[in-house]
């Protein structure tokens, strides 16, 4: 899988479950919410004040080391 700013929380984490850790260090704690679920990461990172682009270079970098 290759993650984009674009991409739906709900579709990286069912992906791999592995992947909630960074969403949790930046502060996204509702990943269970259907809300959360259905929103990109792009705005997910806007709402949260963190950058898209570094939470996307860290999901890809984990899920290409697998």
């Amino acid at each position: 899988m290759k993650v984009t700013k674009n991409s739906i929380i709900g579709d990286v984490l069912d992906y791999d479950q592995g992947t909630a850790r960074f969403f949790f260090e930046i502060g996204m704690h509702c990943l269970g919410c259907p809300a959360s679920r259905g929103e990109s990461i792009e705005d997910a990172c806007a709402v949260h004040g963190t950058d898209a682009d570094e939470l996307v270079a860290k999901l890809n970098a984990y899920l290409q080391g697998k």
